[in-house]
């Protein structure tokens, strides 16, 4: 009987890790093989083998696991340990209301504060949008559009919040945007997203998120009651 592949094998590691960067680059080598699905949802992830695979102690595996976990990468299962979270957590609707309270807050706090750098960084990444195909980089880049806008709030918790609700629409995207059948995504809401923000109106800019998020949770919702449409009549 062949032996099931293991997915730590797609790990590459270069040299050893120093000890005072041991737990940021175990997090950060993690996180980068979960989003592009080397580690695939439902892999069991034990410290010892992360500490034999990285050359280092258990200490620094259980740091870098804790820390994707508060990401929503990854869930603690009794008997299982570790284990790579499923691509969206419960009720989508539910996911987006709460990303709505956590990111109109953090765009109110951080358009009084945002310079011109932040606006270029923030057009940058919307032009990038309109011509990128590829879906990983579509939802990184979309990542990096929001937390452009959001990022001088000075409340540094709401942003690690917010921060790891991206992640996780980030790791939903590069799987399923190719099925969704959007067709080409428009950078029209980003663009008047930007343009409010650069105006400085706080309460347009909350109410133009507000939507962007809502059109957001309709359009995944509508194609995960599809997909378990789809299942429940192959099954029948």
């Amino acid at each position: 009987m062949a032996q099931k592949p293991n997915p730590l094998n797609s790990i590459t590691i270069s040299g050893p890790i120093p000890a005072h960067l041991a737990r940021a680059v175990i997090e950060e080598t993690l996180r980068s093989a979960i989003l592009d699905g080397r580690l695939p949802c439902g892999t069991a992830l034990r410290q010892q083998d992360l500490a034999d695979l990285f050359g280092v102690s258990r200490m620094p595996v259980r740091e870098a696991l804790r820390q994707l976990e508060a990401q929503s990468l990854l869930h603690v299962v009794a008997h299982k340990g570790a284990v790579v979270a499923p691509l969206i957590e419960g009720d989508a609707t539910e996911t987006y209301a709460l990303r709505i309270l956590l990111e109109c807050e953090a765009l109110r706090l951080s358009i009084p504060l945002l310079d011109e750098a932040d606006f270029a960084e923030a057009a940058s990444h919307i032009d990038h949008l309109e011509t990128e195909t590829d879906y990983a980089e579509i939802g990184r880049l979309n990542r990096l559009f929001h937390m452009a806008l959001y990022r001088k709030a000075p409340n540094r918790r709401l942003l690690t919040l917010i921060e790891n609700g991206l992640w996780e629409e980030e790791r939903f995207l590069r799987f399923n945007l190719g099925s969704m059948g959007l067709g080409k995504l428009t950078q029209e809401d980003h663009r008047e997203l930007l343009r409010i923000a650069q105006a400085r109106d706080i309460d347009q800019g909350v109410a133009k998120l507000t939507h962007h998020l809502n059109r957001a949770v309709e359009v995944i919702t509508r194609y995960l009651n599809s997909i378990e449409s789809q299942g429940k009549t192959s099954t029948n």
